[in-house]
C-alpha cells in the first residue's frame, strides 16, 4: 500500500504545468491586489452567482445584506440590524441610509425586494439561500421585513453571500448585466481593461461606505487553472495570491511563499446509487459499507496530501451542525472484514463498477482501482471532458464518482448533497426516514437544531451514503505584501478577507 501511495503522490509531484498563465494585461504593484483564480469567471448574472471559487469575481462589485466572518459569525453590512420575529416568521431588516448603486439608482428597500424576488424566480442552484420567503415587504427605504412561510435555518448565511448580493435593480434581467456588473460595492468593474477569460480588474469605487475594510486602489483577478503555473505567477510577482495545493505547500513554504488553511472540504467517494438501479451490488448498505472499510485514509491523506486534513468517516464535517463526533471510527481500515461483508451480501467474487476519469482526481485513481480490488470490486474508468466535469458528474450516469466540495452551513449542505432533490444527490435517493430527519432538522428550535442535524449525519454514516476518505484543507498561497484568512465555509477566501500586510 505504502509502495503504491508513494508511486501516486511521486507521479503528481513530477506532473508539470500544460500551460502557462495568462499574461497580465494590468501589471501587479504595491496599491494592487493581484489574484490568481483557479476557475474563470461563469457570469455577473445577479440570478446565477456563485460561491466558492467564483465569489471573488462578484464580490467586489455585489456588496451584501450582511456579511459573515472567517470563524462563521454574521454581522451588519448594508443592512445595519437585523433581528426575526420571537416565532422566527420574519426577519426585519434596518438598512443603511444614503446609499447608491454607482449608476446613481438608490440602494433602498425596494431594490432590496428587487434582488431577493430576482433570485427566487432565477435557476441558479443558490436560489435555496433565500429559501421559504414568501414575501418582501418594503415598510420603508430603510426598513424591509422578510415573511418566512417556511423555516430556513441558513437564511442569515444566505443573505451574508448570494442571496445577500445587491445589483442595481435596472440591470436584473438584462443581457448586458451577464457581462458587465452594476452594484455599490467597494470597486467598479473596468470594462476598458478587463479581458474576460484573461483578466478581470476592479477599481476602486471612491463613493463606498466602508473604504477602510478594503486597502487595496485596484484588484485584479487572472484565472490560472494549473498549480504549477500559479505558482510560478506567485513567485515572479504577477499575482499576490493564489489557490493552493496541499501537495504543493512544501514548495510554496520553501520559496518564501505564506500558506494558510482551514479544513472545508469533503473528499471521498459518492456513493451515489445507493437504490442498485445501475449496480445492483450498491443497494444492499453491507457493500456500501465494506467499500467505507477498503480505503486506508491516513495513509492516502499522509503520502498525497501532506496531512493538510483530518480523516473522517462524515461525509459533512465542517464546522456546522452537521457534525458528529460520535461517529468517528464507524469505518476503519479493514480489508478483511470488508471481504466478510461482501461475502454476506452474496458478492464474495466480487462486481465491476463504472467511475468517471476526472482529470483533476487523475493521481488517485490508481489508489481507488487497489483499494477496491482487494475487496473483489473492479473499477471500469470511464473518460469524460475535464471542461464538463460538473455536468457529467451531475447527469445521475454514473453509480459512483471521486470528487471533492465544498461545506458551508448545515442547511445548505443537506439541500446540496443530500435531500432527494440536491444536485449532488445525482440518483435523487430517497427515504422516508431520511426525509423525517430533514424535515425536523428544518423545524427544530434553535436549541434542537445541533442535535436535529446531527442525527442526519447519523443515517447517512450508518447507511453509508458515501465513502470519505477525510476534511481536506481548502490551501491558499500568498506572497509578502498580503494577508489573508480563509474561512471555514467557503474554499476560497471572500474579497474582504485579503489585506495588507500589518494592516
Amino acid at each position: 500500500m505504502f509502495k503504491l501511495i508513494s508511486a501516486a503522490a511521486l507521479a503528481l509531484a513530477t506532473t508539470t504545468a500544460l500551460v502557462t498563465p495568462a499574461m497580465a494585461e494590468v501589471q501587479n504593484d504595491a496599491e494592487t491586489l493581484a489574484i490568481g483564480g483557479f476557475l474563470d469567471n461563469r457570469t455577473f448574472d445577479r440570478g446565477q452567482l456563485q460561491a466558492s471559487h467564483w465569489a471573488k469575481y462578484w464580490q467586489p462589485v455585489f456588496d451584501t445584506l450582511l456579511r459573515i466572518d472567517a470563524e462563521g459569525n454574521i454581522s451588519g453590512n448594508v443592512a445595519t440590524d437585523y433581528s426575526f420575529a420571537e416565532d422566527r416568521s420574519s426577519l426585519t431588516l434596518t438598512l443603511r441610509d444614503g446609499l447608491s448603486f454607482t449608476n446613481g439608482e438608490p440602494v433602498d428597500g425596494a431594490a432590496v425586494k428587487a434582488n431577493i424576488e430576482f433570485l427566487q424566480n432565477a435557476t441558479g442552484q443558490n436560489k435555496w439561500m433565500v429559501g421559504g420567503i414568501s414575501e418582501v415587504e418594503v415598510v420603508s427605504p430603510t426598513e424591509v421585513v422578510l415573511h418566512i412561510a417556511e423555516p430556513n435555518p441558513a437564511l442569515l448565511f444566505g443573505l451574508a453571500t448570494v442571496g445577500g448580493a445587491l445589483a442595481a435593480p435596472s440591470t436584473l434581467g438584462t443581457e448586458e448585466a451577464k457581462t458587465v456588473p452594476v452594484g455599490s460595492g467597494p470597486y467598479v468593474y473596468d470594462t476598458e481593461d478587463s479581458v474576460v477569460g484573461r483578466q478581470y480588474v476592479y477599481k476602486r469605487n471612491p463613493d463606498y461606505w466602508n473604504p477602510q475594510d478594503f486597502p487595496f486602489e485596484q484588484i485584479t483577478i487572472t484565472p490560472i487553472r494549473d498549480m504549477s503555473a500559479r505558482m510560478n505567477a506567485l513567485q515572479s510577482g504577477q499575482i499576490d495570491a493564489g489557490v493552493g495545493d496541499p501537495r504543493a505547500a512544501s514548495e510554496a513554504e520553501a520559496t518564501g511563499l505564506t500558506v494558510a488553511s482551514n479544513p472545508n472540504n469533503f473528499f471521498g467517494i459518492f456513493i451515489a446509487d445507493r437504490a442498485g438501479d445501475m449496480v445492483p451490488a450498491l443497494g444492499d448498505v453491507r457493500v456500501r459499507q465494506a467499500i467505507n472499510m477498503a480505503f486506508d485514509r491516513a495513509s492516502i491523506l499522509k503520502y498525497i496530501d501532506n496531512d493538510y486534513g483530518q480523516v473522517t468517516n462524515q461525509p459533512l464535517v465542517s464546522p456546522n451542525a452537521l457534525n458528529n463526533p460520535d461517529l468517528e471510527g464507524s469505518y476503519d481500515y479493514d480489508p478483511e472484514a470488508a471481504r466478510a461483508l461482501m461475502a454476506e451480501a452474496g458478492y464474495a467474487d466480487g462486481f465491476t463498477v463504472p467511475m468517471p476519469e476526472v482529470a483533476s482526481m487523475a493521481s488517485y485513481n490508481p489508489i481507488v482501482e487497489q483499494q477496491l480490488a482487494q475487496i473483489g470490486i473492479t473499477v471500469d474508468w470511464v473518460k469524460i471532458s475535464p471542461t464538463g466535469t460538473i455536468p457529467e458528474l451531475l447527469s445521475g450516469k454514473y453509480p459512483m464518482f471521486l470528487f471533492r466540495l465544498g461545506t458551508q452551513t448545515a442547511w445548505g449542505d443537506v439541500l446540496k448533497y443530500i435531500g432527494p432533490d440536491a444536485p449532488w444527490n445525482t440518483s435523487g435517493s430517497q427515504n422516508d426516514a431520511l426525509d423525517k430527519l430533514i424535515l425536523e432538522a428544518r423545524n427544530a428550535p434553535l436549541e434542537d437544531q445541533d442535535a436535529a442535524f446531527q442525527a442526519i449525519t447519523t443515517y447517512l454514516v450508518e447507511n453509508a451514503w458515501f465513502a470519505p476518505w477525510y476534511q481536506i484543507d481548502a490551501v491558499y498561497f500568498t506572497n509578502d505584501e498580503v494577508d489573508v484568512v480563509v474561512p471555514s465555509h467557503n474554499i476560497t477566501p471572500w474579497i474582504y478577507d485579503f489585506q495588507k500586510t500589518g494592516n
